[in-house]
């Protein structure tokens, strides 16, 4: 059975949006070389709608040369989790349907490891159901007040066990996490 590695970009008070908001940072090198590390053991890319509607414009067109990501999303095959979406045009996408454990489930069991990044809604899902095997956190030196969060209000409580972390220069801190139990 494979397994989610979910990454996120995240403000220190837990929000995840857009990440526009990441820019006045910068990326630093190491943090490239963190999330290749979980794309590079993935077999597929799990996203929900809004996440692979924003991606497929940003990803789709750049080459190696414009960015060392470019062929993990581009030749990768996408998996998407959605009720309204019913014809992508993304190289290597599918639609699998709206939210089902069931089918995530299975998706591990036959593609193997799955990278996600983005897809909030997709991502609680997955975490309220027990499906996600690695958090892959860039938290970031500011707080929004307002926006999604990762972990909502509400939300059951969860033990983690931290694998791995590293600092950058630019402030972020990258925390590897996995459930415990």
């Amino acid at each position: 059975m494979g397994a989610i590695h979910v990454h996120e970009f995240m403000s220190l008070d837990g929000v995840i949006d857009a990440p526009t908001w990441t820019f006045d940072y910068g990326f630093d090198p190491a943090m490239g070389e963190a999330i290749r590390a979980a794309t590079e053991r993935s077999k597929g890319i799990l996203l929900g709608r809004t996440t692979y509607q924003e991606f497929e414009p940003a990803w789709s067109t750049r080459t190696a040369e414009d960015d060392p990501g470019a062929p993990f999303f581009n030749e990768t095959a996408k998996y998407v989790v959605s009720g309204t979406l019913t014809d992508p045009t993304w190289n290597n996408s599918k639609v699998v349907g709206p939210y089902d454990p069931e089918t995530i489930r299975a998706l591990k069991d036959e593609v193997g490891d799955l990278y996600v990044s983005g897809s909030g809604t997709l991502v609680r899902g997955m975490l309220a159901d027990g499906l996600v095997d690695e958090l892959h956190l860039f938290v970031f030196p500011l707080t929004r007040g307002t926006g999604p969060r990762l972990f909502p209000d509400g939300a059951e409580p969860a033990k983690l066990e931290l694998a791995k972390t590293e600092a950058y220069p630019n402030g972020v801190v990258y925390m590897n996490y996995r459930p415990l139990g």
